[in-house]
C-alpha cells in the first residue's frame, strides 16, 4: 500500500494529527507474500494474538498485514499443567503446549466469527503429533476461503511427542512439507526451530519439498529455576523464550536462510518497532511476526505500522519491497 497525501484511508479513524504528520510522504508498505499482496508485511504472530477477536475490540485490526492464528491441532488440547509463563529479563518463557478448540471448532466456530472483524486472508498455524496429523489438519483447512497461507509449525519446544521433533531434523521436516503440499493448493510456509545445528539446511530441505515459503525462528528452548523451591518455574521444566532477548539471532537465522533458499521468509522473534521489522527485512524476510510484544502492548502492530513511514523517511526507504535482502546486496 502506498501511503501519500491523496491516499490517506489507511489511517482510518486515527485522526488528522497523524494525516498530518505523514501526508507527504510517499511510502510504499505493501509486500507480496507467496503470490498473495499484504497492504504491509506486519503479522501477529500465532499464539500472541488468539483468533484476533480481543485486539479487534481495541483497534480495527483490518490494517494489518494479516495475523497467524492460535497454533490448531486436529483434536482438542487443554495445553500443558500451570504454571506455564514465567518472567525472563529481557523476554518471557511459555510452556502453554498448544491449547486450542481443535481444528473442526476453528473451522465452526472461530472463522465464522472472525468474519465479523476481519476482512483479509488470514494465516492458520497448523501443529501435529504425527505426519497425519499435520496432513488431515491441513486438509481441512485447505476448504476455508478465508484461510490464505498455511504456517506449518515444525518446532514447537513445549510439546512431547510432536512439535519440535519434526523440526529437528531436514528429513522429517521434508516428509512433514511433502504430507501438507499433497493436500493443500493453498501456499505453505513451514514454521522452523532455532534449536537446531543447521537452520539452513532444514530450509533447504523444506524447499525442495515443496514449501512455498519458512517463518522463523520459533522460541529458544530455556529454563527458569525458583530460588526458594529449587525447582524449575515451570512445570513443564523448560519453555520458549521469547521476546527481544532473540531478536539478534532470529536476524542471523533469517540472513543465513536467505542466502540458502530462493522461497519467501516469514522473520520473527523479538521483533517489537518499526526498526525491527525494517531489520528483519533487510536480513532477507519478506514480512515480519510480531509476537510476545503484543503482550506487553496490545497496540503493538498497529503502531509499528502507524510509525513505519516515518522510519522509512529517515532511513531513505521508498518501498519495504525494495530492502528484502538488502543486508546481502552491499
Amino acid at each position: 500500500m502506498v501511503i501519500d497525501e491523496v491516499d490517506t484511508c489507511f489511517f482510518y479513524d486515527d485522526g488528522p494529527g497523524l494525516r498530518e504528520e505523514l501526508k507527504y510522504w510517499r511510502k510504499d508498505l505493501g509486500v507480496t507474500l507467496a503470490g498473495i499482496p499484504l497492504d504491509n508485511p506486519v503479522i501477529p504472530a500465532s499464539g500472541t494474538f488468539g483468533y484476533g477477536a480481543e485486539f479487534a475490540e481495541l483497534y480495527d485490526i483490518d490494517r494489518l498485514g494479516t495475523f497467524s492464528f492460535k497454533g490448531t491441532t486436529l483434536e482438542p488440547r487443554f495445553g500443558n499443567p500451570t504454571p506455564r509463563i514465567a518472567e525472563a529479563p529481557q523476554g518471557m518463557l511459555n510452556a502453554v503446549g498448544l491449547q486450542n478448540p481443535g481444528v473442526e471448532k476453528v473451522i465452526s466456530e472461530e472463522l465464522p466469527r472472525m468474519k465479523e472483524f476481519f476482512h483479509k486472508p488470514v494465516m492458520a498455524n497448523v501443529s501435529g503429533f504425527s505426519i497425519d496429523e499435520y496432513a488431515q489438519t491441513c486438509a481441512l483447512l485447505d476448504k476455508e476461503e478465508q484461510v490464505g497461507w498455511l504456517e506449518v509449525n515444525i518446532s514447537c519446544p513445549n510439546v512431547h511427542g510432536g512439535g519440535m521433533a519434526f523440526g529437528s531434523s531436514p528429513e522429517a521436516a521434508a516428509e512433514v512439507t511433502r504430507a501438507v503440499k499433497a493436500v493443500t493448493k493453498k501456499p505453505v510456509f513451514m514454521k522452523l526451530s532455532p534449536n537446531v545445528t543447521d537452520i539452513a539446511a532444514i530450509a533447504r530441505a523444506c524447499e525442495d519439498a515443496g514449501a512455498d515459503g519458512v517463518s522463523l525462528i520459533n522460541t529458544l528452548l530455556a529454563m527458569r529455576i525458583d530460588l526458594k523451591t529449587k525447582k524449575p518455574v515451570l512445570a513443564n521444566g523448560t519453555g520458549g523464550l521469547s521476546g527481544p532477548a532473540v531478536f539478534p539471532v532470529a536476524v542471523r537465522m533469517v540472513y543465513q536462510v536467505y542466502e540458502a533458499v530462493g522461497i519467501p521468509i516469514i522473520g520473527m522473534g523479538g521483533v517489537s518497532s518499526p526498526e525491527d521489522v525494517i531489520e528483519m527485512m533487510l536480513a532477507g524476510a519478506s514480512a515480519v511476526e510480531v509476537g510476545a510484544a503484543n503482550l506487553v502492548d496490545p497496540f503493538v502492530c498497529r503502531n509499528i505500522i502507524r510509525k513505519l513511514p516515518e522510519v522509512m523517511e529517515q532511513y531513505g526507504i521508498d518501498s519495504l519491497t525494495d530492502i528484502i535482502g538488502g543486508a546481502h546486496h552491499g
